[in-house]
């Protein structure tokens, strides 16, 4: 659920529900007070306690007056009298001779004057009273003499009104404290369920990841609104950082690797060079033939080693996608024509036979850049060498027509690659053989190199092989079209 749909809800509930509850909780006590009244003036404990109270000043009142009827002369004792029946919602009415001689409250009297019940027509004792229906008083009645022998009547009224009004302010006043007490509760659960209990687990998840721990799994149950986005984007998060996390350990496994394999092949060259530059100078090469075979040698090696750093140096730019392209439209006839002049040469000094297929109509173009696409054909034509275990050692290429594409395929006949391998050749730093590769030298990065330069020219590549027979390196960029690129 959304914050804003949350808060609107939060904002009604305490606004109206507490008050529709207490409206509820007014007809109640109303419809229960009037049952009570209607039933005899049963109005519970709350009324019960004032009739008891009542019952005793009227019975304490009698027994003065039967003891000294002066007594309600006295209006200092009718005044306190009538202080006490007011606390108890009920006034003090005193007649004499049909008159009124005092009373303490003249709204009640007056309400209740000409139906007062006549001298000694309906005296009323503890425990016992009359109810004026719609006036809703209750009478204690009580006739005596005064000293000079006139006739007096003592009336003790209590409003039922009153009491029920009371009653029901008090009720009303410990229904609202428990409404507002129990909606304040529920929604204080509500949103904490909702909103705070997923917040602190989402804390808790926050500060595991902080920890560097992006395996902590934050459990819910498929929230909406933005505690749902939180939570999809803390999981989003956390699955990110334990990929960046696994692809930086592997990553970093890999340089450990590159370091030691480069590391290797730095030193068997070095070592190779000092050995014969120590052969030279002992004057083991004594004759002229021997030191410019081992000249030789010491060159060989050292262009080994500036191709191993040039490579290194691809990488690195490959890495940080810094390979600047100067892509340019090539005829594919001419181009590949003088790439097969300086590969074919190279392939005859080194006793391996080099066959070429062009295929394609004369005018063919493409769109490259002419050093990377070189690049490319030499690290595959190398990498070709590298592995030659055959003693008539051949390398073919062909260039062929792929409808929109032209198709390049470098093959040779060496030791071939293992199925499971196959698929896993154009990785970075992987070998498929290791003790081989670092025997015949080699960082592990050429083909991948090789694989960015022919995806960034749009074009893809992959390689087919059996073992023991000889592996072809397939590669293929689009055709240039007027049409397409003007």
């Amino acid at each position: 659920m959304k914050i804003h749909t949350r808060m609107v809800i939060t904002f009604l509930a305490v606004a109206l529900v507490p008050l529709v509850m207490m409206v509820i909780v007014f007809c109640l006590l109303r419809m229960s007070l009037d049952v009570s009244r209607n039933d005899g003036f049963n109005l519970g404990s709350n009324m019960e306690a004032i009739v008891i109270r009542v019952d005793e000043l009227y019975s304490g009142i009698c027994a003065r007056i039967d003891e000294d009827p002066s007594c309600m002369e006295d209006k200092s004792y009718l005044q306190d009298l009538s202080g006490e029946l007011a606390s108890l919602s009920g006034t003090l009415i005193i007649r004499k001779g049909g008159e009124l001689y005092f009373t303490g409250n003249s709204r009640m009297t007056d309400e209740v004057w000409d139906r007062l019940p006549e001298y000694g027509s309906n005296s009323t004792g503890a425990g016992s009273g009359i109810y004026f229906g719609e006036l809703e008083e209750f009478v204690r009645q009580y006739d005596f003499v005064f000293p000079d022998g006139g006739k007096g009547t003592l009336f003790i009224l209590v409003n039922a009104n009153t009491v029920m009004n009371r009653k029901l302010t008090v009720d009303m006043f410990v229904s609202m404290i428990l409404i507002l007490l129990i909606t304040a509760l529920l929604v204080t659960f509500w949103n904490k369920k909702g909103m705070l209990d997923p917040m602190s687990e989402l804390s808790r998840g926050l500060t595991q990841v902080r920890e560097g721990n992006f395996d902590y799994v934050i459990e819910h149950t498929g929230e909406r609104g933005e505690v749902g986005e939180l939570f999809r984007n803390y999981e989003d998060m956390r699955m990110r950082l334990r990929e960046n996390e696994e692809r930086s350990a592997e990553q970093e496994k890999k340089n450990r690797e590159l370091i030691s394999n480069i590391s290797h092949d730095l030193k068997t060259p070095i070592t190779s060079i000092k050995g014969y530059v120590e052969g030279i100078l002992d004057g083991v090469a004594s004759t002229p033939e021997k030191q410019e075979k081992y000249l030789r040698t010491i060159y060989n090696k050292a262009v080994d080693m500036d191709k191993l750093l040039n490579e290194l140096t691809l990488y690195s730019n490959v890495e940080n996608d810094r390979i600047k392209y100067n892509f340019l439209k090539l005829n594919v006839t001419d181009y590949f024509k003088d790439c097969i002049e300086e590969v074919g040469l190279d392939m005859e000094t080194r006793g391996i036979a080099f066959n070429y297929v062009n295929t394609l109509p004369s005018k063919t173009k493409i769109i490259a850049d002419p050093e990377q696409l070189r690049k490319v054909i030499n690290n595959i034509i190398g990498n070709s060498i590298k592995y030659m275990d055959k003693p008539s050692k051949t390398i073919s290429m062909r260039v062929l027509d792929g409808g929109d594409d032209i198709i390049v395929e470098i093959e040779d006949n060496g030791k071939g690659v293992a199925v499971n391998d196959i698929t896993r050749i154009f990785e970075r730093f992987y070998r498929s053989d290791s003790a081989r590769n670092t025997a015949q030298g080699g960082s592990g990065i050429g083909l991948s190199i090789v694989k960015k330069i022919i995806e960034d020219h749009g074009g893809h590549i992959w390689a087919t092989s059996k073992l023991g027979e000889g592996t072809c390196m397939h590669f293929v960029i689009r055709k240039y079209k007027e049409d397409v690129y003007g």
